[in-house]
């Protein structure tokens, strides 16, 4: 099947089987290797992206449904403004990039941000739970988070 989707800002067009999911497209068609299926569960976060602006465990996303979609990878969004707004917020509140979780920490975090610019506890957490990588407090990634949404406001 043919799927038409935007990558990172460019208009794409691929050939998928039935039952391909989003990170195999990704990493196969694409060559984006920042989106890993390590679990192909959902649960560490390694594959996430933005697909039309919420973060998704594209392990779990079927290819068919990106189509008309817009997606953003972590390569794709290291080279825009909201960036580095994540990078400042994180690095107000000494939140140190691991090498795991960073791409999917910075995905969730402004999208989290962009959503309300006075997030919870309870929202900050939930969303990052789709991140297996315990490599900062829960404490301080609430403040980052915050920091994040402080600098968009």
């Amino acid at each position: 099947m043919t799927i038409d989707f935007i990558l990172n800002g460019e208009d794409v067009s691929i050939q998928s089987r039935a039952g391909e999911r989003l990170s195999e497209i990704l990493r196969k068609n694409f060559r984006i290797h920042g989106v890993r299926g390590d679990c192909m569960a959902g649960r560490c976060g390694r594959c996430m992206v933005l697909m039309n602006g919420i973060p998704v465990n594209s392990c779990l996303v079927p290819g068919f449904r990106v189509r008309a979609s817009e997606i953003v990878t972590p390569e794709g969004f290291a080279q825009t403004d909201e960036r580095r707004d994540v990078i400042e917020g994180f690095a107000l509140e000494g939140l140190v990039p691991c090498g795991f979780c960073d791409g999917a920490r910075e995905l969730v975090a402004s999208a989290t941000a962009d959503e309300t610019f006075s997030p919870s506890d309870d929202l900050i957490l939930e969303r990052m739970s789709a991140i297996e990588c315990r490599c900062a407090q829960p404490s301080v990634i609430i403040r980052a988070v915050r920091a994040v949404a402080a600098i968009r406001g």
